[in-house]
């Protein structure tokens, strides 16, 4: 029997590099900008264009996972994040750049929903939840180290080096090939429905990036959303176990986890976004404002010791009602440090917004698992997935877009309106379930 910490933790240092494509990477654009003859808001495309297509391509590697078995697509998922990675960092071109980090993010999106799975289909109970603690803390501390490993790379070598830095999952997919099962329902996959659910969550998150992005990004999501998402209602009503099965996307559990859930990668996107443009603002280097984050990568490192517990004892509903109250002292203690200029509050703030990652992301993923049949965990888990990412898209884009006219302190408080809504969701749904029973 394979040890539930070694490969959650593996897992968790996977999710921590595809994680740190984005992370990593934004330190780095000036320098990248300068040396490839662009301007910033052209080189911030490098971050929109991972983030894009790392959110799109989740459920189809769900349901690759649940046609085919786990080990096919995770494994050949890390391998094209790998070659995303180098042909990054070797890119003469920005426009050669841009199809490497296409690519890298459709290797990487295989990350967050695969490993998920894969603890899902290894372990049952306590000892799942203690894997699904595991792997958040993990991947919560490298996304807290990406600024810092970032910075210190492009010190030694450069922009090339640090996008380089995701090249590193190579050394484990020697482990996923043999732990990963293979085999899988061998259902034909609904190219049709995978098509339209692209086409649709492209123009979203498009649309969601368009306030740093520009009018250009915003009409061309506006069109892909309003063509694409009534297309995927009338398919899944025409195809009701196609790509999208209907049991999964009208099921409440995973409605109600994924939805309430997305307001803490957006508070935690927006901190990891946010913070180095404060520090920017300071004066600090690359370098210097990846050392504020580390209390943050010492917490992730020992949340999963609270968050398994936690999610034993309270249930995942519960664990995720926790979750959000903590993200909204997160954005509150980050705002008082914009406000007061103060380092050591943005650096709690970054802490306490990793605790609410690690207690909610493993809570939603135990919660949907539990909520759906064994062969559609991999497409459940991949919505849940691309709703919660979609919450990353929400953070990062108010902080782009919103900061400068209106300032980080005030797109902070906006964003508590987020984990607030996301835990009257929970609480209004605790109240109906003992009626209903």
């Amino acid at each position: 029997m394979r040890s539930p910490g070694r490969t959650a933790a593996l897992l968790g240092i996977l999710f921590g590099l595809a994680a740190t494509g984005t992370s990593a990477a934004t330190v780095t654009l000036p320098q990248l900008a300068g040396e490839l003859g662009i301007s910033a808001s052209t080189a911030a495309w490098t971050i929109s264009a991972y983030a894009v297509v790392l959110a799109v391509a989740t459920p189809l590697h769900g349901r690759l996972a649940d046609a085919y078995g786990l080990r096919a697509p995770l494994v050949s998922g890390v391998l094209a994040m790998v070659v995303g990675a180098i042909a990054s960092a070797l890119a003469p071109t920005f426009a050669l750049l841009i199809v490497a980090r296409v690519l890298q993010g459709f290797g990487g999106a295989s990350i967050p929903v695969l490993a998920t799975a894969l603890v899902s289909a290894m372990w049952e109970g306590p000892q799942r939840g203690a894997a699904l603690g595991r792997l958040a803390g993990v991947s919560a501390t490298f996304s807290a180290l990406g600024p810092l490993m970032g910075g210190a790379l492009e010190d030694l070598g450069g922009w090339r080096l640090a996008l380089a830095l995701p090249a590193l999952g190579l050394l484990i997919v020697p482990y996923l090939v043999r732990v990963a099962p293979s085999g899988g329902s061998r259902q034909h996959i609904d190219r049709t429905g995978a098509v339209l659910v692209a086409v649709a969550a492209s123009g979203l998150v498009l649309l969601l990036q368009s306030p740093s992005s520009g009018p250009v990004t915003a009409i061309v999501g506006a069109v892909l959303l309003a063509a694409g998402a009534p297309a995927v209602v009338a398919w899944v009503r025409r195809r009701p176990t196609g790509f999208l099965p209907r049991t999964v996307v009208t099921n409440p559990v995973v409605l109600r986890s994924s939805f309430a859930t997305a307001a803490i990668p957006a508070s935690w996107f927006a901190l990891l976004v946010g913070v180095p443009i404060v520090a920017a603002g300071w004066g600090w280097t690359p370098l210097a404002t990846g050392l504020l984050m580390l209390p943050a990568a010492a917490v992730g490192l020992v949340t999963p010791l609270f968050s398994r517990r936690a999610l034993a004892r309270l249930g995942a509903q519960r664990a995720m009602a926790v979750a959000c109250p903590i993200a909204v002292l997160a954005l509150l203690v980050a705002a008082a440090g914009d406000l007061a200029d103060a380092p050591a509050l943005l650096a709690l703030g970054v802490a306490l917004v990793t605790v609410a990652f690690g207690f909610g992301q493993p809570a939603m993923m135990s919660a949907v698992d539990e909520a759906v049949a064994a062969a559609d965990r991999g497409v459940a888990i991949g919505v849940a997935t691309l709703v919660f990412l979609v919450g990353a898209s929400v953070g990062a884009a108010l902080v782009g877009g919103l900061a400068e006219v209106a300032g980080l302190f005030t797109v902070f408080f906006v964003l508590m309106a987020l984990p607030v809504a996301g835990l009257a969701v929970l609480l209004l749904a605790g109240r109906r379930q003992p009626a209903a029973a």
